[in-house]
């Protein structure tokens, strides 16, 4: 099963309103089970070179299941997966990129987020993750 519209809408609806509480503008992208965008937001005033960090954020944390800045702590120089973010058209290896679970556990989509520093991008990301219904 993937994320279906509706929810996509309910997830980004919910980091949107996050990112309000914190002041930050930001770029929201939810993607559905094959790391297809499904919703996308730029607030006003999200920086424009954020977009696109914000698409690769949800397609790193679908393309691998695990939040971006996890991939991140793998990447590093001399470790394993040294150099991956230039696989797949370009990874982000810090967060904001996270998975988004069903009820039995099944990752059905990803958030991706970006605008403000990378605590503040996997804070609105997990409230929007906290809305998937």
């Amino acid at each position: 099963m993937d994320i279906n519209l509706e929810q996509a809408e309910a997830v980004a609806a919910a980091a949107k309103q996050k990112a309000r509480e914190i002041g930050v503008p930001m770029n929201v992208a939810v993607v559905d089970g094959g790391a297809n965008l499904k919703s996308f937001c730029r607030m006003d005033n999200a920086w424009l070179g954020s977009v696109d960090i914000a698409v690769k954020k949800a397609k790193t944390a679908r393309f691998f299941d695990m939040e971006s800045g996890d991939i991140g702590t793998l990447s590093q120089p001399g470790g394993a997966l040294y150099q991956i973010e230039v696989s797949n058209g370009g990874l982000i290896s810090f967060p904001g990129g996270i998975p988004i679970k069903n009820a039995q556990g099944e990752i059905v989509g990803a958030i991706g987020v970006s605008g403000g520093s990378v605590t503040q991008d996997r804070e609105v990301a997990q409230a929007g993750v906290a809305a998937f219904k």
